[in-house]
């Protein structure tokens, strides 16, 4: 349950750090920064589904989900969704961008240390019994 309680909160803060980033910067460094930060959400999401899943699964579905909506945008589906919902311009977008890719790429790699370091830690503190490979 900790674990999920974390992971929420550390959604909470990316939906923050994406709102400030749009709040106090603009041009590229906002809309590359709010990439990276989606796929960081993303995958905080993703570890409050599935807390016990590897940094690195976690990471890997956050990349994937981000990078096939932004494929889905070369359908057009998700630019009409978004004219008549703001939710979906918010989790859709719009406008397929090859950049994004990239920047969907620094997200995940920035959550997964981010979660590796935490799993490092975590399991290093007292008393908690450390893990062996058997129990990954």
């Amino acid at each position: 349950m900790r674990a999920r309680a974390v992971a929420a909160g550390a959604a909470a803060l990316t939906v923050a750090a994406g709102l400030g980033v749009r709040a106090f910067m603009g041009g590229d460094v906002a809309k590359y920064a709010g990439d990276a930060l989606y796929t960081v959400l993303i995958c905080a999401l993703v570890a409050v589904i599935a807390p016990r899943a590897r940094p690195v699964v976690k990471a890997g579905a956050a990349l994937a989900f981000s990078w096939l909506v932004e494929l889905l945008q070369l359908t057009g589906v998700p630019a009409e969704l978004s004219r008549h919902s703001a939710v979906a311009r918010l989790v859709l977008g719009s406008t397929f961008n090859a950049p994004d890719l990239f920047w969907y790429v620094v997200g995940a790699g920035f959550a997964w240390a981010a979660l590796a370091l935490a799993s490092a830690t975590s399991a290093g503190s007292p008393g908690r019994a450390p893990r062996t490979s058997a129990s990954r």
